[in-house]
């Protein structure tokens, strides 16, 4: 028998469900690209903070896979502002140069014939980034292996991958000067033709923190475009090509999480 305390609970859970999930919101048209946000393809750490950052090498095969079985086409960061699209498509980025970008994932890529844009890090050893930002008190990812010059010279080989600029330090923009933060956009724009023989077309601001003022600064140092950590889907065209949202994938929710943010670029109503 149920009672009223059980069926008052079993309606509350039904709310928090549909809140937490929007699985009754409809899909986004599939018409407008989805860029999707990576950072690791790695087995979870236990008892670590950023576990919503490792996306298992497993978890990651199975949404390529179900991408290539519903015959998305994969772009570059540089191609999303193309002015006709073949539909649907999906652009794969990755932040920061986490070494099991070339380990686990490419390999993956390879496998589907998919591809990828990689918003790297100028300087990627020593101190790293997570205590540049106010409610991150450790530096847990200091101690992730970051790719060396050599292997993101051995992903652009590939040709599945596509640099982007994510500054010099991984700076928080808006703690830093006009000047350094000026610099901090341009210097990896520049240091990246020296190094690897290519230029970024497009930019990833770190932490997803920017203002206005930085969107004009990417596009003065000749960004094309840029990409924000704002949780949606794209528009046709885009409001502005220096504030694209992404679709935030997590390590932790699995493929019913996956589906759910591709439908319309978040998991439930926020984020």
């Amino acid at each position: 028998m149920i009672t009223p305390l059980l069926a008052g609970l079993s309606i509350l859970t039904l709310l928090w469900f549909s809140w937490r999930y929007a699985w009754w919101r409809p899909a986004t048209p599939w018409n407008r690209p989805r860029v999707l946000m990576y950072h690791m393809v790695c087995c979870h750490r236990p008892g670590t903070r950023f576990n919503k950052l490792r996306v298992p090498p497993d978890e990651f095969r199975k949404q390529v896979s179900w991408l290539r079985r519903k015959e998305f086409t994969f772009l570059h960061a540089s191609e999303l502002l193309a002015t006709s699209l073949p539909m649907p498509a999906v652009c794969l980025t990755f932040d920061d140069g986490y070494r099991d970008n070339l380990l686990e994932a490419d390999r993956i890529l390879a496998e589907y014939e998919g591809k990828a844009t990689l918003y790297l890090v100028t300087e990627r050893e020593g101190s790293w980034s997570s205590k540049k930002k106010a409610h991150h008190p450790d530096d847990e990812l200091a101690s992730e292996p970051k790719l060396s010059d050599e292997e993101v010279r051995e992903l652009l080989a590939t040709g599945r991958w596509e640099l982007g600029g994510h500054t010099t330090t991984h700076a928080n923009l808006s703690k830093i000067s006009t000047e350094d933060a000026r610099r901090e956009i341009l210097a990896a724009r520049q240091d990246f033709a020296e190094r690897f023989g290519v230029i970024p077309p497009t930019f990833a601001y770190p932490f997803g923190i920017y203002e206005p003022r930085h969107c004009r600064m990417a596009e003065e140092a000749g960004y094309l475009a840029a990409v924000t950590v704002e949780p949606g889907v794209m528009g046709s065209p885009p409001l502005s090509p220096y504030e694209i949202p992404r679709v935030k994938i997590s390590g932790k929710e699995g493929m019913p999480g996956f589906l759910l943010r591709m439908r319309g670029g978040k998991r439930g109503l926020s984020k």
